[in-house]
């Protein structure tokens, strides 16, 4: 992997980041209803795959879609009138942030929990059937690893040999359980038990993503049959924006009046309310962020990191003031 690669891969992680974090400000504003499911944390996975898709590849995705939508090239103005509500956004503003649908990429979300599984090994048939050397990606949570049309699809996707990549993107929590308290065994040992060969890594470092996924989509594309990544990370802003739990842990004085509605998350005494609090801020250090951790890196060259934070912002910020104009009738889309 060479260091271009690298500054483009933090290009698009801070283009993606810049983006998610325009879309909570016009969630803040009430301009965008509904929850809203970020990917923010999740950015070294997604541009660690992302960016090793050629055209004809195909990616199904989770009810997290806008940093890989956005990775993938799709028109970010798009997306962001889908988010509106807007008869001109990618489907037509009646999919709203998770079910997100691209024909020319290739690309589909859905808010189903595991459905990114039966909807990559669909697509996989379907190159397969076409003779095409492509590949299909299923973006999902560890809670999805659960869910029984995900371990169908990777049971289909190893008899029939298909070229999926499997990219399980684990936090820890299922929404707000802990993952471990509903889940048994090893997530690797699943897919290895399928016949999928498997790779574990830091999700939060984008080289290190990169490089095992490219080892694995040189099989995918090798016809050596179906691959399954296991990538640690964190959800800088929960499960969902506006997230109750991080709320109460970023302004603690909250937990007074809010302490009998919390005890659904964690038990019956305000003991277990804290100590569900000290885990989810546990999360929250810097030295979690993938944007953090790839800045450090290149850090030697600090002009640079600025030039590039500069011109990302300056192009969001154009995003936003074309959308919203075209949202209040200002000028035509393009």
């Amino acid at each position: 992997m060479v260091e271009a690669e690298v500054w483009q891969l933090y290009r698009d992680m801070l283009r993606s980041r810049l983006f998610e974090e325009a879309v909570t400000d016009l969630w803040e504003k009430g301009k965008i209803s509904g929850e809203l499911h970020l990917g923010t944390g999740e950015e070294a996975i997604i541009a660690g795959v992302v960016s090793q898709l050629e055209e004809g590849d195909a990616m199904a995705v989770d009810h997290r879609g806008t940093p890989p939508f956005i990775m993938r090239g799709i028109d970010p103005v798009l997306i962001l009138l889908e988010f509106l509500g807007h008869s001109k956004g990618l489907c037509a503003g009646k999919g709203g942030h998770m079910h997100l649908f691209s024909k020319e990429h290739l690309a589909a979300s859905s808010g189903i929990v595991g459905s990114s599984g039966p909807a990559a090994t669909g697509f996989a048939l379907a190159l397969k059937y076409q003779k095409q050397k492509k590949i299909a990606v299923a973006f999902f949570g560890e809670g999805a690893m659960n869910q029984g049309m995900m371990l169908e699809s990777m049971n289909l996707a190893s008899v029939w040999n298909l070229p999926v990549l499997f990219v399980c993107k684990d936090n820890d929590w299922a929404v707000s359980t802990v993952t471990n308290n509903v889940t048994g065994g090893k997530l690797i040992d699943r897919a290895k038990g399928f016949g999928i060969e498997g790779y574990e890594v830091d999700g939060t470092d984008v080289e290190a993503v990169w490089k095992v996924v490219n080892e694995a989509i040189s099989k995918l594309r090798n016809n050596d049959g179906p691959q399954f990544i296991h990538a640690h990370c964190v959800h800088m802003e929960g499960h969902f924006l506006g997230d109750p739990l991080l709320r109460y842990h970023r302004n603690p004085t909250m937990l007074v009046e809010a302490a009998d509605s919390l005890k659904q998350y964690a038990g019956e005494s305000l003991d277990e309310v804290f100590l569900l609090l000290r885990k989810i801020g546990g999360q929250l250090k810097k030295k979690f962020d993938p944007l953090v951790v790839t800045q450090k890196k290149l850090k030697d060259n600090a002009e640079r990191l600025k030039q590039i934070e500069e011109e990302v912002t300056k192009e969001i910020e154009q995003v936003v003031y074309k959308t919203l104009e075209i949202f209040k009738g200002g000028v035509k889309d393009d």
